[in-house]
């Protein structure tokens, strides 16, 4: 019998003074079986930094063609395209044919993840957003999360500050294009 997904649900209160975003979220997150509590972590901070109307996870763990997190405006139409971890050129640039906005967030060495994409077409590699953080944040931010999970997500001046469950934590954003 497969494993099935593990259910987390995360209650944020998330506070972009960058983008001045001011939210408060509940999200119910399936962590796939196959899935690191980075990779989860991860996606939830990306629906987080990248939030607006219309964004939710996709199918994309699933092995369907739809991002980690994506947006869609009222009519429907894919507004963005936002990866996890490593995905390989080919996925990045599908995205950035698909979709007006793309990124590509990870928890994995951000110069690795890039040199896997030299020398490969992407589709307005200028405009795609390789997001990461310091060392270690995405890691500690996992080893705090429990099946329920209290959250504050707070960016200012390119700083993350993260609160989950009472351990506080924070981290540079860090952000290069791909092109």
């Amino acid at each position: 019998m497969a494993i099935g997904a593990t259910i987390h649900t995360f209650d944020v209160q998330l506070s972009d003074v960058d983008r001045g975003v001011y939210e408060e979220l509940t999200l119910k997150v399936a962590q796939h079986p196959s899935e690191t509590a980075q990779f989860m972590v991860t996606r939830v901070l990306a629906l987080c930094l990248e939030h607006e109307e219309g964004i939710g996870f996709g199918d994309g763990l699933s092995g369907g063609d739809e991002p980690a997190v994506l947006a869609r405006d009222l009519t429907g139409a894919l507004t963005a395209w936002i990866e996890i971890g490593a995905p390989e050129a080919e996925r990045v640039h599908r995205g950035s044919m698909a979709a007006d906005r793309t990124a590509v967030y990870t928890h994995r060495d951000p110069d690795k993840v890039a040199g896997r994409w030299v020398g490969k077409r992407i589709h307005r590699a200028e405009d795609v957003r390789l997001v990461s953080f310091d060392p270690g944040f995405v890691e500690a931010v996992a080893d705090a999360v429990t099946r329920r999970t209290s959250m504050s997500v707070s960016r200012t001046e390119g700083t993350l500050y993260v609160e989950v469950n009472g351990t506080s934590l924070m981290s540079e954003v860090h952000e290069r294009t791909a092109g």
